[in-house]
């Protein structure tokens, strides 16, 4: 079983920054790809970043050259960096991680998701 902790999420004034985290924990499991998704009241849930395993990342155009994203492999963690934090920003942040476990020879692949962290951008 794997377990998602996130930190970070706040209260901003407009044009600050937060850095969110997410460690996954747990025993005999690899990590795939793993990203953040966040949503606002009364919308669908969003990407807003994603990072590979291999390090390459893609991002929303809406937090394009604000929001970076980055992995530790080694403490199995995600990070959000975001800057310049507008009103429209805020939302629950949630992040997805790609989990593969092997058992009995066989490998199971599936999604985990973290608890979310609220993130709110004052104008």
């Amino acid at each position: 079983q794997v377990q998602l902790v996130e930190s970070g999420g706040g209260l901003v004034q407009a044009g600050g920054s937060l850095k969110l985290a997410c460690a996954a924990s747990g025993r005999g499991f690899s990590i795939n790809a793993m990203g953040w998704y966040r949503q606002a009241p009364g919308k669908q849930r969003e990407l807003v970043a994603v990072i590979a395993s291999g390090g390459s990342t893609n991002y929303a155009d809406s937090v394009k050259g604000r929001f970076t994203i980055s992995r530790d492999n080694a403490k199995n963690t995600v990070y959000l960096q975001m800057n310049s934090l507008k009103p429209e920003d805020t939302a629950a942040y949630y992040c997805k991680v790609g989990v593969v476990v092997t058992a009995l020879l066989r490998k199971y692949e599936f999604d985990s998701w973290g608890q979310g962290t609220q993130v709110t951008v004052s104008s």
